[in-house]
């Protein structure tokens, strides 16, 4: 990677923030003593370059990297005190995902030096593994989208029929989707799908959690996996295992387009959200 521009860049919005010639990197650090940004290589490879964030608004930590661009996997590492007993467990030998990362690259790989503490020992001892190689990566997306004037039906509760569904359950086995799109978001999207949805007469699709999860590692141990997807790393982040378009920001345009194919059928969308 060539050497990078640095500047202060805005404390707001939080996340990362593509302008068309850079990137503003923002994250909220309340007690933290340095931050550390970690720009991987082309296609999320495990190598990478580490910037140091040296502005800070009030808890927040941000700066500003032209040439930065659409599909750049990052990371941060966060120094700080080490007060288990209050609260406090920074570790900057651990890779944090970006809270508001808008797309994440990758599963986790469940691996002793993801947890802060030494595997087997006391869960207040200190972890010095480096997590890096086993978990997901934050990805820099283009927000810009062009919805083509088409806005969400918004009809009041007292209107409304709502139907659940699940994205990959809703459309796996439909014989009327291509097979290459079937449990993603582009199947929800297919004619077949809302052709149905209008026959029964709702006005809402509510989906089952589609922000990007993690299998437990009590599940991967069995050889199972979490299907209902309630275990949400990255509330901002449109899971990945129902794209079709790749995990590095295919799947924000893909979600993007569902949404615009049920609005403009007039259906409403709503999401099923969980704060575990």
């Amino acid at each position: 990677m060539i050497e990078l521009e640095l500047y202060p860049g805005s404390p707001y919005p939080l996340g990362p923030t593509w302008d068309g010639k850079g990137v503003n990197f923002s994250i909220y650090a309340g007690h933290a003593t340095a931050v550390q940004l970690c720009l991987f290589e082309e296609g999320c490879g495990d190598n990478y370059v580490t910037v140091n964030l040296f502005e800070r608004s009030s808890q927040i930590w941000h700066i500003y990297i032209p040439g930065i661009m659409p599909g750049q996997c990052y990371g941060y590492r966060v120094y700080g005190p080490f007060d288990p007993d209050n609260g406090h467990r920074f570790n900057p030998n651990k890779l944090l995902i970006d809270p508001y990362a808008k797309a994440i690259s990758g599963a986790v790989d469940w691996h002793e030096s993801l947890y802060g503490y030494e595997m087997g020992g006391d869960d207040l001892s200190f972890s010095d593994l480096d997590s890096s190689p086993f978990i997901p990566k934050s990805v820099v997306v283009d927000q810009t989208y062009d919805w083509e004037g088409v806005k969400s039906p918004s009809k009041g509760y007292h209107e409304s029929i709502i139907y659940e569904a699940h994205v990959k359950g809703l459309t796996n086995l439909h014989p009327d989707i291509p097979e290459k799109i079937r449990g993603t978001y582009s199947a929800i999207a297919h004619p077949a799908i809302i052709d149905h949805l209008q026959s029964l007469g709702i006005t809402a699709i509510e989906l089952m959690p589609i922000h990007q999860f993690i299998n437990d590692n009590v599940l991967v141990e069995k050889g199972l996996s979490n299907y209902w997807g309630y275990n949400t790393i990255g509330f901002f982040s449109p899971d990945t295992k129902y794209s079709s378009r790749g995990n590095l920001g295919g799947q924000v345009t893909e979600f993007k387009d569902m949404v615009k194919a049920l609005h403009r059928a007039g259906i409403e969308v709503i999401l099923d959200v969980v704060y575990n």
